[in-house]
């Protein structure tokens, strides 16, 4: 009975034996025709180098007329004729409208009839005040009757004075039935027709005549915008050229650029409450006078140089979860790193880097779906733009796909 426990004891050890036998003979064939370990992906890297820019920044704003001058009468009467086309150019003292002059004219002649009366009496006061005088030193007339004298011819002289007065506004009231252009410029479209009764300084204006040659462009800046400015200013991050300082072009609806610059003309001291934002105003010339009043406008202003500043491609950044601004950097060991950096505003289709970045880093901008923190990749040196295929002169790799990642929304745009 013995042997037979034996037996099947030593049958179980040999079984045992045997199936490890059999999974090390499988684990090593396995193991040798187990495929190679993939190549290190390709990404496509800029290597950051620090350069010199001129920074700008659009502002929104507003076209308006250098002069603005709102036609109205300083009399009333019935229009008789206007003047002028709808839309022409006008020049200062040209006649617009005509209102009837005859009730002026009627005027201004019993203001000179009333003129020479007074004068007239001023004689005979002036007259009976010597005699009166003379009289009055052998008593032949009493102190009294000699001091009334007197006064009545200065009380002629009086009425002479007032009734040139009268005369004189009998004139200028005469001469307000010619109604002229107060300024020179482009007239607008005309609220009254011939025939039409006006009132001396109504509410509706008979036109509007604007100048044109020259414009206004108010534009508004945000405060924190301004503060921002300053700051760099400060910290000399940001160089100003006094040549070009107050140089600003502009930008029309349709994404055209002016073909002239202006000049920015003042910047308002006060910050307004409701759009806390500043006001600037500029002037450019008009003389083909393609900017109207009323135009929506963007004013591009120079801002200043900035020494030394860290441009990378507008894809080479995204966000994270939290919306923090995140970039992949390639080491030296050809492994991935995530940074945090800090992109305040956009300059053309790159971000100016504050911080997070620095020269000689490796910023990758293509390929970024492979470019995990910690992969392994081959860098790729490539010029933004130029497209996967196109690698910079040092490298000799083709690149790898467009890069997915969302790139990052600017936190300040200047541009």
């Amino acid at each position: 009975m013995v042997f037979p426990r034996v037996s099947m004891r030593h049958g179980a050890q040999m079984a045992v034996l045997s199936l490890a036998a059999l999974l090390v003979a499988c684990s090593r064939g396995g193991a040798a025709n187990a495929p190679a370990a993939p190549p290190p992906a390709e990404v496509g890297v800029l290597t950051i180098k620090p350069r010199t820019v001129s920074l700008q920044n659009e502002l929104p704003g507003r076209v308006s007329a250098l002069l603005v001058a709102e036609v109205r009468p300083q009399v009333g009467g019935i229009v008789l004729t206007r003047d002028f086309r709808e839309g022409s150019d006008v020049r200062k003292g040209q006649t617009l409208y005509q209102i009837d002059p005859a009730p002026f004219r009627a005027a201004f002649g019993s203001a000179q009839a009333t003129l020479a009366r007074a004068q007239a009496n001023v004689v005979a006061a002036q007259a009976k005040s010597d005699r009166y005088k003379e009289l009055v030193q052998i008593d032949a007339v009493s102190k009294q009757a000699a001091d009334e004298a007197i006064a009545a011819a200065l009380q002629a002289e009086a009425d002479v004075a007032a009734a040139k007065a009268a005369l004189e506004t009998a004139r200028i009231n005469l001469a307000y039935t010619r109604i002229t252009a107060p300024i020179s410029g482009r007239i607008g479209k005309s609220s009254v027709t011939p025939g039409a009764l006006v009132t001396a300084n109504q509410a509706q204006a008979l036109a509007t005549v604007q100048q044109l040659d020259s414009i206004y462009v108010d534009v508004t800046q945000s405060s924190a915008e301004l503060l921002r400015l300053r700051r760099e200013l400060a910290a000399g991050r940001l160089k100003t050229d006094a040549a070009n300082q107050a140089s600003v072009k502009l930008k029309l609806d349709d994404g055209t650029l002016y073909p002239v610059s202006g000049k920015l003309q003042f910047s308002d001291v006060t910050v307004d409450e409701q759009t806390n934002s500043v006001t600037l105003r500029a002037t450019f010339p008009n003389p083909k006078q393609l900017l109207l009043p009323g135009l929506y406008v963007r004013a591009v202003l120079e801002e200043g140089v900035r020494e030394n500043a860290i441009l990378v491609p507008q894809q080479a950044v995204a966000r994270d979860n939290r919306g923090n601004a995140i970039a992949m950097v390639v080491g030296a060991d050809g492994k991935v790193a995530q940074r945090a950096v800090q992109v305040p505003r956009s300059v053309g289709n790159e971000w100016l880097v504050d911080a997070g970045l620095k020269a000689g880093d490796q910023v990758v901008f293509e390929g970024l779906q492979k470019a995990r923190p910690g992969a392994q990749v081959k860098a790729v040196e490539r010029v933004p733009g130029a497209g996967a295929s196109a690698p910079a002169p040092a490298a000799s790799a083709p690149g790898a796909a467009a890069s997915a990642a969302t790139p990052a929304p600017a936190a300040a745009s200047g541009t």
